[in-house]
């Protein structure tokens, strides 16, 4: 019987995939298994990953002929899962030795419905740990609880679906929207909260992330980075009715867009004007009296100041 199912999806990442690759394998057991799927790499991706079929067991490949995007790939991942529990890793991060049996040691131990847990970010030599942004560890709670309160970091603002272990009845609470190509962990994780039942954060740092890849979607300027708004419609769509979380959410999405705003200069002038179009769309369909109380700093302000309801921009200086 397998305990543990690890989902990598990787694209274009012949570089890395060798160090992920060996990570897993220091971390093999035999109740794990290791489902790879290949999104379309046009690069040695395949062929490095054809390396290590006899040295990794519980190896299983998938591969897409033409990029299907990260949601998908993490779906044909899902679906040929068969684990008592399930995580995720990237193509281009690794993970220390031992850290996917405490993972597994967590997540019985609490026996809850799924344990997040802290990553180190990695750039060039720098180590730098990122802890979850709940304080208490070790602790079963209410998924619901730590959603709010809005003006500050909690546990929907630390999506990241490889930093944490899951029970795989959770079944579709596990699926990725689909077709969407970035952000696509905003509604998953906003979903996750909202339907299970119990969850906790473990004192865990073995997740070694990448940041700053140039084939990372962070880094690249193109028209997938529009999909940040249909991630953002499915999380206003998730809880209409629920007014006492709009202020979260609307929160979240403002800030996160004047963080896309600063980084425009990566966009073409027809994709910067497509962007902005579309923030004036979904920011004239929010509430006003939110738009008004985001608490944002005055750098964000002024970066989303012009796309802004009129009602709510901020007056022009005269010239004296």
């Amino acid at each position: 019987m397998i305990t543990l199912s690890v989902v990598v999806p990787v694209r274009d990442a012949a570089p890395f995939i060798g160090d992920t690759l060996a990570s897993l394998r220091h971390n093999a057991r035999p109740d794990f298994e290791f489902i790879v799927v290949d999104d379309g790499s046009v690069d040695a991706t395949p062929q490095v990953i054809d390396d290590f079929r006899d040295d990794l067991p519980g190896l299983t490949v998938l591969r897409n002929s033409s990029p299907a995007g990260l949601a998908d790939a993490r779906n044909a991942g899902l679906s040929l899962a068969s684990g008592r529990y399930l995580t995720f890793l990237d193509g281009d991060d690794w993970l220390g030795r031992g850290y996917l049996s405490r993972l597994v040691e967590a997540i019985e131990g609490l026996g809850c419905d799924f344990v997040r847990v802290d990553h180190v970010q990695v750039e060039g030599r720098k180590r730098t740990v990122h802890r979850a942004p709940e304080a208490r560890r070790g602790v079963v709670l209410d998924p619901r609880d730590r959603i709010l309160p809005a003006d500050a970091r909690t546990m929907v603002d630390y999506p990241y679906a490889w930093a944490g272990v899951y029970r795989r009845s959770l079944g579709d609470l596990l699926a990725f929207p689909g077709h969407l190509h970035t952000a696509e962990d905003r509604p998953w994780i906003w979903r996750l909260h909202r339907e299970a039942r119990s969850f906790a954060v473990a004192s865990i740092a073995g997740v070694f992330y990448r940041r700053l890849v140039s084939t990372s979607l962070t880094q690249v300027g193109d028209e997938r980075q529009l999909h940040f708004f249909d991630a953002f419609d499915l999380v206003f769509k998730q809880i209409e009715g629920e007014p006492h979380l709009q202020p979260k959410a609307v929160r979240t999405f403002c800030a996160l867009l004047a963080h896309h705003l600063e980084l425009g200069d990566r966009f073409s002038p027809a994709l910067r004007a497509r962007f902005e179009d579309r923030a004036r769309d979904v920011l004239a369909g929010l509430p006003a009296d939110l738009l008004g109380q985001t608490g944002l700093d005055e750098e964000r302000q002024a970066l989303l100041g012009p796309l802004l309801p009129r009602p709510l921009r901020q007056p022009e200086e005269r010239s004296p």
